[in-house]
């Protein structure tokens, strides 16, 4: 990263449609520089590294947040010694209190400053709030398109209730206790198992099992036959099915999970797999 000649700096969190017109304009020996304010919930960590061959460099907010204009750039220029290019969004601020934009990052930084504008998709301005505005009312489609790519939980494989596998369908399981959990309901998916390079056709569930147990569950059924899981799996999501629903009888709940499972054949079924 010494050697970078040019950095784009945000959030990104998301990695959206938006942040990668950003990374667009840098040059090859560019980098990302992720300000990371804790909140980072739909590419947790180092997820942002699927998004993007750039290298990143992930500084913590509050070791900047108290620097002053021509402090911030210094501190950039300690980073990035051959610095020459700062690509920021429309909307960046920086300093103590937010106090500088990319007009005073333009004054102040002696190299080029390039400014990316809104991005918007069907006229609607893309942000990662809005994302996460659309995953909790269940509109996967619509945060998919901001995305640029399937909202996907991953996580360590847990034990689940130990009734499906019996008298329903067998699932995986899972925990992904740092990802936005999208609203409560079923879904058609695909599903990722370990470090397998093949997605599985898939129908998911999110939400508490409010049929049988109450407890939270993230689960996920293979539609093209049986699978071991190890130790992890990744659920992306490609389309909302239905709501969560309480069932009087576990064999409603069997002509709801059939029902689910033909649905979601349907929907994945002209998906390059």
């Amino acid at each position: 990263m010494k050697n970078s000649t040019s950095i784009a700096i945000g959030g990104f969190d998301g990695m959206h449609i938006g942040h990668q017109q950003l990374f667009k304009a840098l040059d090859k020996d560019g980098t990302i520089v992720v300000i990371e304010t804790g909140y980072a919930n739909l590419t947790p960590k180092r997820e942002r590294e699927h998004f993007s061959q750039y290298p990143i460099l992930y500084l913590e907010l509050d070791e900047i947040r108290h620097l002053g204009g021509e402090e911030f750039v210094i501190f950039l220029k300690e980073k990035f010694p051959r610095l020459k290019k700062i690509v920021v969004g429309y909307d960046f601020h920086f300093g103590k209190n937010r106090k500088y934009s990319s007009e005073d990052l333009k004054n102040i930084f002696d190299g080029e400053v390039e400014v990316i504008k809104e991005v918007a998709f069907h006229g609607d301005s893309v942000h990662s709030h809005k994302i996460r505005a659309k995953l909790q009312i269940g509109d996967i489609k619509g945060a998919n398109a901001f995305l640029g790519h399937n909202y996907t939980l991953k996580g360590g494989v847990v034990s689940g209730q130990g009734i499906g596998k019996k008298e329903l369908v067998a699932t995986i399981n899972i925990e992904a206790k740092e990802y936005l959990v999208p609203k409560e309901g079923v879904y058609a998916t695909l599903t990722r198992i370990d470090d397998e390079e093949h997605l599985h056709p898939s129908v998911s569930f999110v939400g508490h099992r409010v049929t049988t147990d109450g407890s939270f569950a993230i689960e996920s059924h293979i539609l093209d036959g049986e699978v071991l899981c190890k130790d992890k799996a990744a659920i992306s999501f490609v389309s909302f099915i239905r709501d969560n629903k309480k069932f009087n009888s576990m064999d409603e709940l069997k002509v709801a999970i059939k029902k689910d499972i033909s649905i979601a054949s349907k929907e994945l079924k002209f998906l390059q797999l």
